[in-house]
């Protein structure tokens, strides 16, 4: 009877969780496979950064925006519901959910009195 040998060889690969695990924001296909709801949660249990929900109405791609609420201080939500539907819609499906880096520069000019 012949002897049977065996070996293992283990590979990992490793990199660093970062948190948050979202930087900006989520768009969250209207078909994606978590909503709003359960992944605000999540947020909320990984982050202290608050998020904040934004519904996309009646549109048959994008259900949801999940964006961090210092953005909304400096864009409407309107404003970045109207972007993400010309620009982000054309290039995802409503299954998917994609990231938002988001880098918004503001102008602001004022007078002296």
């Amino acid at each position: 009877m012949q002897k049977i040998r065996r070996s293992h060889i283990l590979r990992v690969r490793l990199g660093e969780f970062v948190l948050p695990p979202i930087e900006d924001g989520l768009v969250l296909g209207r078909d994606s496979p978590i909503g709003p709801v359960a992944v605000g949660k999540a947020l909320g249990l990984l982050t202290s950064t608050p998020f904040e929900h934004v519904p996309v109405e009646e549109d048959d791609v994008i259900g949801d925006l999940l964006v961090r609420s210092a953005i909304l201080r400096k864009i409407s939500s309107s404003d970045l519901v109207a972007f993400v539907l010309q620009e982000i819609r054309p290039l995802m499906g409503p299954e998917e959910i994609l990231h938002l880096h988001l880098d918004i520069e503001l102008q602001i000019e004022g007078k002296s009195q």
